[in-house]
């Protein structure tokens, strides 16, 4: 587990205070489903990140996902996008999703979330932190999701390279594949499942072993 940010880009505030400042800020949302209340009346802003300190000082006081009753949602998005489909930054782009197993959830579902978080606040996929609008967990009885949101659902050489390095982030299986949905085609789903523009499958064991000769 790392956290390395890129070398902040606001110097004015660098070395000032003592704070190590990130590129951006982040904002956390979180989301307890209501069905006497509208989506928007659910969804509470819960604080700003500016800062390292900022982040880790929330993270240690908050529930985590494993924590959080059942239809409750987290995301972290840069300040100025809402955690909609309809928000401007939002609504022609798509996400990257990985479904967490019941069986490999006490395991697995804390970890994928806060090094997903750490890739966003870190600034971690490459030089494409521009694409990346947020991210999500899901908590669900059903099978818990997360997943990160990009900017063009239709670019789809940037969106395989940030899905490669969600991909790595999460220690993702090999067994498991991950999938690009596109928002609209979510939004106007007819049914449980949406058909995925992109799919990075699932990797075959023998793909990381390195190939010898017999000769």
């Amino acid at each position: 587990m790392t956290f390395a940010p890129e070398a902040s880009t606001r110097s004015q505030k660098e070395n000032t205070d003592g704070k190590h400042y990130l590129n951006s800020k982040w904002v956390l949302w979180f989301l307890k489903g209501d069905r006497n209340r509208s989506w928007e009346e659910c969804l509470k802003r819960v604080a700003v990140l500016e800062t390292v300190e900022d982040f880790w000082g929330l993270y240690s006081n908050i529930q985590p996902p494993t924590g959080l009753p059942w239809n409750s949602d987290y995301y972290l998005f840069r300040e100025g996008i809402k955690p909609m489909w309809e928000d401007p930054s939002n609504i022609k782009g798509g996400r990257w999703l990985t479904q967490i197993e019941r069986t490999k959830r006490a395991e697995r579902l804390d970890n994928c979330w806060l090094e997903l978080m750490m890739a966003l606040v870190g600034e971690q996929f490459s030089n494409l932190g521009s694409n990346v609008c947020g991210a999500v967990v899901n908590v669900r009885q059903k099978g818990d999701k997360v997943a990160l949101w990009t900017r063009d659902g239709t670019n789809d050489e940037t969106n395989l390279t940030i899905g490669n390095v969600m991909r790595e982030k999460l220690g993702t299986p090999p067994e498991e594949s991950l999938r690009y949905e596109i928002h609209k085609d979510a939004s106007t789903r007819t049914g449980s499942v949406v058909k995925p523009r992109l799919v990075l499958p699932k990797r075959h064991p023998r793909e990381d072993t390195p190939k010898t000769s017999t000769a």
